[in-house]
């Protein structure tokens, strides 16, 4: 499918959709919107994912397929300066895809351009109706289940749980990816939205993606959200935490992150502290332990890089890595 992505403002620093499409989905990407980018290339900014033409709107777009939203604000809204590419979307007969907590068939205008050129709005954030409660019964597939978790949102948790789940496979294992959020569905082809499902079935809507395939490979990698101690998504952590009920844990944060993103105010604890924290609020549920890390360090040098990743896994006391500049072999060897 050949696709435009619309990230204005925000890419590739807060556009992880955009960048995880590029970087993984099975899409031909023509072009990134970006209005302060217009005139670069995606690899100007972002060197190890797909090329395209950054440009400033969908009149500098040639024949798509559809229209991807690449941006995953706080909140999740949508912002009325990106309505215009959506309306020449439709117009132009193309399908507009969407990770957002607003539902573009819930947009009045949309749903009516969509019915007259034949478009289809896809929410890929609206759950399935037959969503409920856990049963605690995820451990008791045939497959390994690994759990990526996180110090903050937005440090890595996607990227590693993908990179992951790859790198087994080329090494022979069976291994899947349980997505869990916007960008991983839209890679995956498949998932549950947890942070949009009412909040009694968080847990239950992981289990149900585990007992679903969890015969029917050995590994699980399941995509983590948030973090335990964030002010605004820890419920849905501890949701995945207890509904995966993992035996292997990945640790994920960004090198110098010392405060909770969009929360300033408040200060992430240590890296032993967060250890502590997730094996603990796991084993009420299920024994877990972390037994790697994952390391982002984008904003580094190369030098700088590997300083981080020894000192996060000197800290941490467990092999670490930044897995897409370093690759995952450390940590295959700690979780297989």
């Amino acid at each position: 499918m050949r696709v435009a992505i619309l990230a204005h403002e925000k890419f590739p620093d807060r556009a992880k959709t955009a960048v995880g499409i590029l970087r993984y989905a099975d899409y031909d990407v023509a072009a990134v919107l970006d209005r302060e980018l217009a005139g670069d290339r995606v690899t100007d900014h972002v060197p190890d994912v797909q090329d395209a033409p950054i440009v400033a709107g969908m009149d500098d777009v040639g024949p798509i397929d559809a229209l991807v939203i690449g941006i995953a604000p706080i909140g999740g809204g949508f912002e009325d300066s990106w309505r215009p590419d959506v309306r020449t979307a439709i117009e132009r007969g193309c399908d507009v895809v969407s990770g957002l907590h607003y539902f573009l068939n819930e947009d009045e205008e949309f749903v009516e351009l969509a019915a007259e050129h034949g478009c289809e709005l896809r929410d890929v954030r609206e759950p399935h109706d037959e969503l409920t409660v856990s049963g605690g019964r995820a451990a008791d597939v045939d497959a390994e289940v690994v759990l990526t978790v996180g110090t903050d949102c937005s440090v890595g948790k996607m990227t590693t749980t993908i990179e992951l789940a790859r790198a087994a496979r080329e090494l022979g294992h069976d291994a899947a990816v349980i997505p869990t959020g916007q960008t991983g569905i839209m890679i995956e082809g498949w998932g549950n939205p947890v942070d949009r499902v009412i909040s009694d079935f968080t847990a239950g809507s992981v289990e149900e993606m585990i007992l679903e395939i969890g015969d029917d490979h050995d590994y699980l990698f399941v995509e983590g959200q948030g973090s335990i101690v964030h002010p605004a998504y820890s419920a849905v952590t501890c949701g995945i935490l207890h509904g995966a009920m993992a035996e292997k844990l990945v640790l994920c944060h960004e090198a110098g992150r010392e405060d909770v993103h969009g929360y300033e105010s408040f200060e992430l604890p240590s890296i032993p502290r967060y250890v502590d924290l997730y094996e603990e609020l796991a084993a009420t549920v299920h024994p877990a332990e972390v037994y790697a890390g994952a390391l982002n360090t984008a904003h580094l040098d190369e030098a700088s890089a590997r300083r981080a990743v020894d000192e996060y896994a000197e800290t941490l006391g467990a092999p670490a890595t930044d897995v897409v500049r370093f690759g995952t072999e450390e940590l295959l060897e700690a979780l297989l």
